[in-house]
C-alpha cells in the first residue's frame, strides 16, 4: 500500500511516496507529484525508513523514571501546572515547542497556554532559526509573508544566495537551481558567505565577506543603486514609504563601493561586479538563511536585503523577491498558529488590543494573554532565576541546541517541574524531566506542515504508534481537559483542529490579513485525508492557492504600503579578545539533522562526516602547529569542544573557525557547540547570535589515540578525555583519545570492556590491539595506533556479524590487513554508497564528468548534494 506524506527534516517540505509493507516496515522514495521536490529526496529523506523501529524510543509515560499509566501521567502534569498557576500566577509556567511538531499540535498548545492558561510563555526552537526573518518581513510588509515560490528560483536571471549553504542544507532546492542554470546558461549565481562551501560550486561569484557585515553589504548596494540611477521611482512612489530615511542612512554609512569593500573585507572589483549584476538584472531572487538570521543584527540584515528589492520593485512577479528559506519542516506552520512568544494565532500578535479581542472571542477565551511572553533564551534564564517554575518541552532538545548549554541544564536542574514530550528515549533534555510523555514520531504522526514557500502539505500516519506513544495534540488536549477546559479541547481528529485553524484565519478577515485558508473551515475527515499540497492564502479569489504575494503592490501595513527600514551599521557583541582570539561559526552538515536524535539512528548518515570536527585556515593551523586530522580543543569560559582538525587552504578565512551543530553527549564526550556560544540575541527578534562566537584554539596532544568496536548492546564506560560514537547498525565504533598514558592495555581493557581473549602489543611502535570474544562470537575490538593508520573497518563489521568465527578469522581480527573486503575510501555519495576510491578509479577509466560518473556509479543522481565533491575530485584527478 502506498501513502503520500511529507519529509520531517528541513523546510523544503519534500513529498514522500511511502510503500507500507506487509512486514510492518516501509520503503520511501520521492513523490513525483509533489511540487516541492518532483520526486527528489536528499540522503536524509532517502534514509527515513532506517530511523524507524522501537529501538531507542520512549515507549511509556514515566514519572521520576518510573513507568506509569497515561491517566496518572496526565493527572500529574495537569495538577502540578494548576497548582503552580494558583500559587505563582500564569506566567510561572511555560511551553517550549518545536518546528518538528505538526500544525495541529502547535495550534492546540498555543490555544491552551495563551488562550486559557493566560500566559504567552510559548516559544519554539524556530526562534533559533527563523525569528529574525519573521521580524524583517513584519517590519517591511506588515506581515510575516514569504513572497516567493520555489519556481522563482528557476525563473530568476540572478540568484543571490546569502548565508545559505544550499548544497548541503537544502540539497533538493540546490538541484533545482543547478538544473535551472544548466537550462539557462545566462543565469548568474552569487554566493555571499564567509566560508567557501559546497554551494560555491554553482557560483559565478563568491563574496567571502567578513562575518556579520551582511547588512552593510546591502546598505552599500542600496546606496550604489541610487548613485547609478537604478531605482524604480514609480514603484517607490506608488507602493512604499520611508525610502528617503532608509537611503540617507545607507549613504551616511558609505560614500563609495571601495568603502563598503574595505568594511566587508572584500575585493573592490568583485563587489562592484555583484552590484552591477544586481543593478542590471530585473529578475533577482535573494535567497537567505541562517547566515543572515543567526546574528545580533539578524532583523536588520533581513531588512537591508528587502530594502534593495523594494527600491528596484523586484518583488511580486515571477523570478524576483527576497526569499527567506526556513530551516525546519514546520517552522512556518508554527508561525501560522502563533508558536512564537510574541505572536497570536492566524498571524495576529499582541500589537493591537483588537487582535487580542478577536482571538479571545473566537476561542471564547476571556482569560487570554494580553502581552508577549518570554523568548527562548530569556525563557531559560527565567527558569534558572525561579520565575518560571514549570516548563513543558515538546519535541526538541534545548540542552544541546541553545547557546550557553551549561546555563540551560542548570535551569532544568533547578526547575521544580520539567515535562518532556518526545518520541526518543535518550535526548539530553529528557535527563532532566520529572515527567516523560511518549509522543508519536514521523510515520505515526498525522496532520499538516507548511514549507518555506507557504505550501501546506499532509504528513500522514503510515504505521501504528510505537509502544504507548500518543499524538502531541491528543496529549495537550487531555491535559487541557483535566485543567478544566474540556469544552474548548474536545477534538477527536486532527481534521477538526485544522478546520478550526482555517476558520480563525478567515474570522473577521476582510483581506487585511495575509494568512487566510478559510475555504477549509468546513473540511471533513475524508477531504482532509485526501488533501493536496497548496500554497496559502487559499480564498474565493484563489481557490487553488497563491504562488507569489504582493503582485498587486498592496501590503499589510496600515497604509497598505511596504516600509523601508533605515539600517545602522553595528558590530557583533561577541568580539574576539587576546584570550579568545578566534571567531566561531556554527552550522549544519550535509547528512545530519539538528541534535541527531532522529538522524543518528541511520548508520549511513554518519558515513560522510562521522566525527565532530573543526575547520580552520591553513595559516592558523601553521600558527598553532596543528596538522590535518589532529584533535583540537576550542575553549570558552562557558565550556570546551573537542573535534578533529580539518585544515582548509582557502575555504575558511584566517582567524575564523567552523564547527557542526549536531554532536552532543550521546555521541561525543565534548562536542556541544552551544557550550561555546554566549546567550547574545538580536534585540528585535530574540534570535541567538550563533554565527559569531569567540573561542581559543589549541592542539589536544593526547598521550594515545585509538578506536574501539563493540556490539551495540554492550554497556561500557569510557573514562577518556575524548570519545566519539559512530553507530554502525548492530556494531558501534568509537574514536578514543586520552592524555593519561595507557600503561597497561590489558588491564585497561579488563576494567572497561571485559575479559581479553587475544591481544598484540608493540610498545616501540605505539601499537596495542586486543579483542574480547564470548565463545566464538566477537564482542569487542580495541586498537591503539598512531593516527593516520586507521584502515577501513568494514571487514571487522563482517566479523561481528558472524555467529561463530573460524580459526582463520580469529587470526585476522588483530591484523588490520588481510581482509578481502574492499576499502571504499571517504564516503562521497551516501545515497548510493559510493566512496572516493571507486570514483578515482572510474575517472581513471574515462569517466571525466559528473554525468559520466553518475552513469557509471549512480553518484550524484539522487539528491545531488555530493556533486560539488565530485567536481573537486574530478578537478584534482584531471589536472
Amino acid at each position: 500500500m502506498h501513502k503520500m506524506t511529507t519529509c520531517p527534516y528541513c523546510g523544503v517540505g519534500c513529498g514522500v511516496d511511502a510503500d507500507i509493507l506487509d512486514s510492518g516496515s516501509i520503503g520511501v522514495k520521492g513523490d513525483k507529484s509533489h511540487p516541492a521536490n518532483f520526486g527528489r529526496l536528499c540522503v536524509k529523506g532517502s534514509a527515513l525508513h532506517e530511523v524507524l523501529g522501537a529501538g531507542g524510543r520512549l515507549l511509556s509515560p514515566l514519572i521520576n523514571n518510573v513507568p506509569v499509566s497515561w491517566d496518572s501521567a496526565l493527572d500529574e502534569v495537569s495538577s502540578r501546572f494548576l497548582r503552580t498557576i494558583s500559587e505563582h500566577g500564569p506566567d510561572s509556567v511555560a511551553f517550549y515547542l518545536s518546528g518538528q511538531l505538526l500544525t495541529e499540535d502547535y495550534y492546540v498548545a498555543n490555544k491552551l497556554m495563551k488562550g486559557f492558561i493566560g500566559s504567552a510563555n510559548v516559544d519554539t526552537n524556530s526562534r533559533l532559526c527563523m525569528s529574525s526573518a519573521v521580524a524583517g518581513y513584519k517590519r517591511a510588509f506588515g506581515s510575516d509573508t514569504v513572497p516567493c515560490s520555489y519556481e522563482d528560483l528557476e525563473k530568476a536571471e540572478l540568484l543571490v544566495l546569502v548565508g545559505s549553504n544550499t548544497a548541503w542544507n537544502h540539497p533538493v532546492l540546490y538541484q533545482r537551481m543547478q538544473a535551472a542554470k544548466k537550462k539557462n546558461p545566462s543565469l548568474k549565481v552569487v554566493v555571499v558567505d564567509p566560508r567557501r562551501t559546497a554551494t560555491c560550486d554553482l557560483a559565478d561569484l563568491h563574496l567571502a565577506l567578513k562575518p556579520s557585515t551582511d547588512s552593510e553589504l546591502f546598505s552599500g548596494l542600496l546606496s550604489y543603486l541610487a548613485d547609478q540611477n537604478c531605482l524604480n521611482h514609480d514603484y517607490i512612489e506608488q507602493y512604499t514609504e520611508g525610502f528617503e530615511l532608509a537611503l540617507a542612512s545607507a549613504q551616511q554609512q558609505f560614500d563609495s563601493v571601495s568603502a563598503v569593500a574595505k568594511y566587508c573585507d572584500l575585493d573592490s572589483d568583485i563587489l562592484t561586479t555583484f552590484y552591477e549584476w544586481f543593478a542590471q538584472t530585473d529578475k533577482v531572487v535573494t535567497f537567505y538563511s541562517q547566515g543572515v538570521n543567526q546574528s545580533f543584527s539578524g532583523t536588520d540584515n533581513s531588512n537591508a536585503i528587502i530594502n534593495c528589492h523594494l527600491a528596484t520593485g523586484r518583488i511580486g512577479f515571477e523570478g524576483a523577491g527576497p526569499f527567506s528559506i526556513t530551516g525546519q519542516p514546520n517552522a512556518m506552520g508554527g508561525r501560522e498558529v502563533g508558536g512564537l512568544a510574541n505572536q497570536l494565532a492566524a498571524h495576529l500578535d499582541f500589537s493591537s488590543p483588537e487582535y487580542i479581542d478577536l482571538v479571545s472571542r473566537f476561542w471564547n477565551a476571556p482569560n487570554i494573554a494580553q502581552t508577549e511572553g518570554l523568548k527562548a533564551v530569556e525563557l531559560f534564564q527565567a527558569i534558572e532565576e525561579g520565575k518560571v517554575k514549570a516548563v513543558w518541552i515538546m519535541g526538541t532538545n534545548p540542552a544541546v541546541s541553545l547557546p550557553n548549554t551549561h546555563q540551560v541544564t542548570q535551569a532544568l536542574e533547578k526547575c521544580p517541574l520539567v515535562v518532556v514530550s518526545d518520541c526518543m528515549a535518550s535526548t539530553e533534555t529528557l535527563k532532566y524531566a520529572d515527567v516523560c510523555l511518549p509522543a508519536t514520531g514521523w510515520s505515526e504522526k498525522d496532520g499538516t506542515v507548511t514549507n518555506a514557500e507557504r505550501r501546506i502539505s499532509r504528513q500522514r500516519s503510515l504505521l501504528a504508534p510505537t509502544g504507548e506513544a500518543k499524538h502531541d495534540w491528543w496529549i495537550i488536549s487531555e491535559v487541557a481537559k483535566k485543567m478544566g477546559f474540556e469544552d474548548a479541547f474536545s477534538y477527536q481528529h486532527p481534521a477538526e483542529i485544522f478546520a478550526e485553524h482555517a476558520a480563525l484565519s478567515g474570522f473577521e478577515n476582510d483581506g487585511n490579513r495575509d494568512f487566510d485558508i478559510r475555504l477549509y473551515q468546513d473540511i471533513d475527515i475524508d477531504t482532509y485525508n485526501s488533501f493536496k499540497p497548496v500554497q496559502w492564502p487559499v480564498t474565493q479569489e484563489a481557490p487553488y492557492g497563491t504562488a507569489r504575494m504582493f503582485s498587486d503592490g498592496r501590503f499589510f501595513t496600515p497604509s497598505k504600503r511596504a516600509r523601508f527600514i533605515p539600517i545602522q551599521a553595528s558590530s557583533p557583541i561577541q568580539q574576539v579578545t587576546p584570550e579568545l582570539p578566534y571567531i566561531l561559526n556554527t552550522g549544519r552538515i550535509r547528512d545530519q539533522w539538528h541534535t541527531m536524535a532522529m538522524s543518528g539512528r541511520a548508520r549511513r548518515l554518519f558515513q560522510h562526516r562521522d566525527e565532530p570536527f573543526v575547520e580552520l585556515n591553513q595559516a592558523d593551523a601553521l600558527k598553532e602547529q596543528i596538522s590535518d586530522g589532529e584533535l583540537v580543543k576550542l575553549s570558552h569560559p562557558q565550556g570546551d569542544y573537542i573535534g578533529r582538525a580539518r585544515v582548509m587552504v582557502s575555504e575558511q578565512r584566517r582567524g575564523e573557525l567552523f564547527v557542526p551543530m549536531h554532536w552532543n553527549n550521546e555521541f561525543s564526550s565534548l562536542a556541544k557547540m552551544g557550550a561555546l556560544l554566549e546567550p547574545v540575541t538580536d534585540p528585535i527578534s530574540g534570535q541567538p547570535e550563533s554565527k559569531h562566537g569567540r573561542v581559543s584554539l589549541s592542539k589536544l596532544n593526547p598521550s594515545w589515540q585509538g578506536w574501539l568496536m563493540c556490539r551495540s548492546d554492550l554497556e561500557i564506560n569510557l573514562p577518556v578525555e575524548y570519545w566519539s560514537k559512530v553507530p554502525k547498525g548492530d556494531v558501534t565504533f568509537y574514536y578514543l583519545a586520552d592524555s593519561v598514558e595507557l600503561v597497561d592495555g590489558i588491564a585497561w581493557c579488563k576494567e572497561h570492556l571485559g575479559d581479553v581473549s587475544i591481544w598484540l602489543e608493540d610498545p616501540n611502535s605505539q601499537n596495542f590491539r586486543a579483542a574480547g570474544l564470548k565463545g566464538e562470537v566477537l564482542e569487542w575490538t580495541f586498537f591503539v595506533m598512531p593516527y593516520g593508520e586507521i584502515p577501513s573497518t568494514r571487514w571487522l563489521e563482517e566479523m561481528f556479524s558472524e555467529a561463530e568465527l573460524s580459526i582463520d578469522q580469529r587470526r585476522f581480527i588483530l591484523s588490520v590487513t588481510g581482509c578481502e573486503i574492499e576499502n571504499p575510501g571517504e564516503m562521497i555519495c551516501s545515497c548510493y554508497q559510493v566512496g572516493s576510491n571507486a570514483i578515482v578509479e572510474a575517472i581513471g577509466l574515462g569517466s571525466r564528468t559528473v554525468d559520466m560518473l553518475g552513469d557509471k556509479l549512480k553518484c550524484g543522481t539522487n539528491c545531488g548534494s555530493c556533486i560539488p565533491e565530485l567536481n573537486a575530485i574530478l578537478a584534482k584527478e584531471l589536472k
